[in-house]
């Protein structure tokens, strides 16, 4: 296993005081730095914070916003809820896992995509909605959410020749 680079997580401490009350706050950017919360990174903001790991542990488990495993570069939460089951959620949701071979809360072994299923987006009247990272896709169905995935790995593509 590859040791983490604790350079991003002493940068945010840097940031916040060694209160304890901070310890949501700093998981919060830690999370964003490595879009997970990596154990080496527990341990070290729970000595920075003066708090026992089992608490830093228990805060980080507790929240489902936090994750203890690598995430993908892309997150696709599909929406599940009432309106977006009756008008095809579970197909976009099926279409999802067979094209990227993982099951909802698994990411893909490239890093470059995870899977979710969630109870509720808030945009309901874009049934079916995918969510990739920040942006909502409304009214999707299988072809749409095929072409978004393409999309993405076009552009993924296209970037990395850039970089050649």
């Amino acid at each position: 296993m590859n040791a983490v680079d604790l350079a991003p997580t002493n940068e945010i401490l840097k940031k916040y005081s060694a209160d304890p009350r901070h310890l949501v706050s700093v998981l919060q950017d830690v999370q964003l730095a490595y879009r997970y919360l990596p154990r080496e990174a527990l341990e070290k903001v729970a000595q920075a914070l003066g708090v026992p790991l089992a608490k830093v542990f228990g805060v980080a488990t507790f929240y489902k916003a936090f994750t203890l495993t690598p995430r993908g570069k892309r997150v696709l939460r599909v929406c599940t809820g009432t309106a977006c089951h009756i008008r095809g959620a579970p197909l976009l949701l099926t279409e999802l896992q067979k094209r990227l071979n993982i099951k909802p809360g698994e990411t893909t072994e490239d890093l470059e995509f995870s899977l979710e299923a969630v109870n509720c987006v808030g945009a309901c009247a874009l049934a079916p909605v995918v969510v990739l990272n920040d942006t909502a896709h409304g009214n999707l169905t299988v072809s749409r959410v095929r072409r978004l995935l393409n999309t993405k790995d076009k552009a993924a593509s296209s970037s990395k020749e850039e970089e050649n």
